[in-house]
């Protein structure tokens, strides 16, 4: 823990500060992937949620005027990090336009995070945005990535979220705030996408080099790492599907090569089973619908490979050998994992020949009766199905024979509660008016979604059957 001492913006007092996170390797990288970035006061910063449990995981203290961006301390090197992105399949030269890595904290096991401030002013990337973030997003982003944390899905993690005191404008006059985020790293297709693009000699093998090292140490060839990512972002992506959890904006940018979840912008969860859900209202042609999201996935790795290109091979027909034979196993991964994950939801610990079909069959009949995806997952009994459900039932429980503890096994994959989208906007609309009771017993409640002995009462129901349909905004 390095001591600091630094003045108040507004009184010129001093504050003692503990910074355990005061590293920044991103430094070590060709210039061209970041810019130095300076403190952006706001005027009356207030902490309106901190993350205790987390900050005592990474040894963080809770230090508003750190938190609020209003002062960067001398031991620390805040940048702000280049990167691209295909978005809808369009490629863009992009960056944090309104987020500053602060530097990387380590925990006692050898473990290592960035922590990111989000809504902390312009950058060169802000391309004529204001830098800044509002309030209920930011909050938002905090309560699903925990929920998704509870439900045992990789991703980034909230320490806190910052009100600013002061307004931003989007289409109304909102709250301001900034969300610090907690990152296995913040690489992403779109930095080497970004490495590739602007071609400095030796920056592609930098950022390579960079990641491996952060990622993966055992790999000593890039074929090795990119079948890494493969493997992660399958199994991230099966396990999106099996909670029924649709992400809505899965350009390149937002794909972490560290496998985490990252970016909860137009994000939320199914009610009732409809593979062709969108809740996004930019998605207009339903590019990252729920049943699109494994393909947009295979299609976000070729991407990458196609960046990485350069580096499997000097002799280009090899090279593309080489990353076509990592790229082409995509499918076979994640159907494995995608089976292992609905397997384990209709209580089955082991893979048999015709469970892909069992498993489509039961899909079918959600879908037909429009059942709520949850709560029919969560409520599978072997003795008792839902009406018209009555001949699948017989199948699977001939497959369950042998199943030591297939109820057992339903009740560890099968969440009791998930953050159900007429919830979550009812919280957050009563944070935005100064009142955080709801958003805080909602958070309380997602952070044990398994636990069947809780009575979770209303936040178990799906939405009214005649409730208009949902819609998400980025609400960047």
């Amino acid at each position: 823990m390095i001591p600091v001492t630094y003045p108040l913006p507004s009184d010129g007092y001093g504050v003692r500060l503990t910074m355990p996170f005061s590293e920044q390797t991103y430094l070590n990288l060709p210039p061209k992937f970041f810019q130095r970035q300076e403190a952006h006061p706001v005027s009356s910063p207030e902490m309106r949620i901190w993350n205790h449990a987390l900050a005592d995981e990474w040894g963080l203290e809770e230090e508003l005027f750190l938190f609020s961006g209003n002062t960067f301390p001398d031991t620390l090197a805040p940048l702000a990090q280049a990167y691209a992105g295909h978005q809808f399949g369009q490629f863009t030269m992009l960056g944090d336009g309104r987020a500053v890595l602060l530097g990387e904290a380590e925990n006692t096991v050898g473990g290592k995070v960035d922590v990111q401030l989000k809504g902390s002013g312009r950058t060169r990337y802000s391309r004529g945005g204001d830098g800044r973030a509002a309030l209920e997003p930011m909050l938002r982003e905090y309560l699903i990535s925990e929920a998704m944390h509870a439900l045992g899905i990789p991703t980034t993690r909230s320490l806190c979220v910052v009100s600013t005191g002061e307004k931003v404008v989007r289409e109304e006059m909102l709250p301001g705030a900034i969300l610090t985020r907690i990152a296995a790293s913040h690489l992403r297709v779109g930095t080497f996408e970004f490495a590739a693009q602007f071609a400095e000699e030796g920056a592609l093998e930098s950022l390579l080099r960079y990641a491996i090292t952060r990622h993966d140490p055992e790999c000593t060839h890039v074929a090795d790492f990119y079948q890494g990512v493969i493997e992660r972002q399958a199994s991230l992506v099966a396990k999106w599907m099996a909670v029924g959890f649709v992400h809505g904006v899965m350009n390149t940018d937002n794909v972490a090569i560290s496998g985490e979840t990252i970016d909860y912008g137009p994000c939320a969860f199914m009610d009732r089973y409809d593979p062709e859900t969108v809740f996004s209202s930019i998605d207009q042609q339903g590019r990252y619908a729920y049943a699109n999201q494994p393909q947009i996935t295979h299609w976000n790795l070729a991407v990458l490979a196609s960046a990485l290109l350069p580096l499997f091979d000097e002799e280009e027909g090899r090279a593309e050998e080489l990353a076509r034979e990592c790229l082409d196993r995509y499918p076979q991964i994640f159907r494995a994992a995608w089976q292992k994950e609905m397997n384990a939801k209709i209580g089955l610990s082991t893979l048999q020949e015709g469970d892909d079909r069992l498993v489509a069959d039961l899909l079918d009949l959600m879908h037909k009766y429009q059942a709520d995806y949850t709560n029919t997952f969560r409520d599978l009994d072997p003795q008792s199905v839902p009406s018209g459900f009555e001949d699948w039932q017989l199948q699977w429980q001939k497959r369950l024979v042998g199943e030591t503890d297939g109820v057992g096994e339903m009740k560890k994959h099968n969440p009791a509660v998930i953050p159900r989208n007429h919830q979550v906007e009812a919280a957050l609309h009563a944070a935005g008016e100064g009142d955080m009771t709801k958003f805080n017993q909602l958070l309380d409640q997602l952070k044990d979604p398994y636990n069947r002995e809780r009575n979770f009462g209303e936040l178990s129901d799906p939405p009214p059957a005649d409730a208009p349909a949902y819609r998400t905004f980025c609400g960047t």
